[in-house]
């Protein structure tokens, strides 16, 4: 029991120590050092801290519009993080705390974390290298795990993502470095694929001047390169084809809210015909009298062909 009261008592001076502030009395509040430290902690707190955000804030805008808005978050959010630090260990020092024996103990806690922290250190390790390779930037659209939307954030943790109906979701870096990133805004331009099939009736190479004609007069369709339209296939009730259409990036929806009408209409015109299922139903006599006392009154076959003319 003896060594149990000591090891107590031990600890409590340990924590004395530590916390010297604690044991000041009025008398030396009111002293003048003690007025100039808290002097001192003021200022690092309501003029350094302000200071620290405006400076790193106009930094990242600066960087955003000279470099790309990534380097300029990552630098911004760097200069914050440190400072904040630096201003931290300055308050607690000013404070009176012992700034070796707190490092001394955030050493000791740190191993500790670390092991408990061992997603979190991977997320941080992935995010140091999707800074570096940078295969995407800030308003760009990916598709990453199945989820498509516009880049809002790059985090040391995680990147953020803002989808078409306006949904945020957070993708850790760990499963962006393992996982497949699309990035469909990388290049100035793009190519939209349509599928198309006409009946077996139709004349093939009169069905692709007329895919090219209906390209080449979409105002959105670049004259370089040019239209592509090839024959992807021939399907069960079809003749398939394939238009390739270049666009810039931007002009993706306008694009295919335009090209795919304006092919319906100019196919409608030359009486082209757009084949789709036709089902058949054949009633055989002698199973429809067969089956006149049983619980179903007849039998059928449904087979799916496609339109006569």
């Amino acid at each position: 029991m003896s060594i149990l009261f000591q090891s107590i008592e031990q600890g409590f001076y340990q924590s004395q120590s530590l916390l010297p502030i604690a044991t000041l009395d009025f008398n030396d509040l009111l002293s003048k050092q003690s007025l100039q430290s808290f002097t001192r902690i003021a200022v690092w707190l309501f003029a350094v801290w302000p200071l620290l955000i405006f400076t790193s804030g106009a930094l990242r805008k600066t960087l955003g519009r000279r470099v790309t808005p990534q380097t300029g978050m990552l630098v911004a959010k760097s200069l914050s993080y440190i400072g904040g630090l630096i201003i931290f260990f300055a308050v607690l020092r000013e404070a009176g705390f012992k700034i070796s024996t707190l490092l001394g103990a955030a050493g000791v806690a740190g191993i500790a974390f670390g092991f408990a922290a061992q997603t979190s250190l991977s997320n941080l390790i992935s995010g140091i290298f999707l800074m570096l390779e940078r295969p995407f930037q800030v308003g760009d659209l990916l598709e990453i795990a199945g989820t498509r939307g516009f880049v809002v954030s790059i985090d040391l943790l995680s990147v953020k993502m803002r989808t078409g109906d306006n949904k945020l979701v957070r993708l850790p870096n760990e499963a962006v470095i393992k996982g497949q990133v699309i990035n469909y805004t990388h290049y100035p331009i793009r190519r939209l694929d349509l599928n198309i099939g006409v009946a077996y009736k139709e004349d093939i190479r009169s069905v692709m001047k007329i895919l090219r004609e209906v390209a080449d007069e979409n105002p959105y369709c670049l004259d370089e390169p040019t239209p592509v339209v090839t024959i992807s296939g021939l399907g069960d009730s079809s003749v398939n084809f394939r238009v390739g259409a270049w666009f810039v990036r931007e002009d993706f929806i306008n694009l295919k809210d335009s090209l795919v009408p304006d092919i319906k209409e100019r196919f409608d015109a030359e009486g082209i015909e757009i084949p789709f299922p036709n089902r058949t139903i054949t009633i055989r006599k002698e199973d429809a009298e067969a089956d006149t006392k049983a619980d179903f009154p007849m039998s059928f076959e449904v087979s799916d062909e496609a339109p006569t003319t």
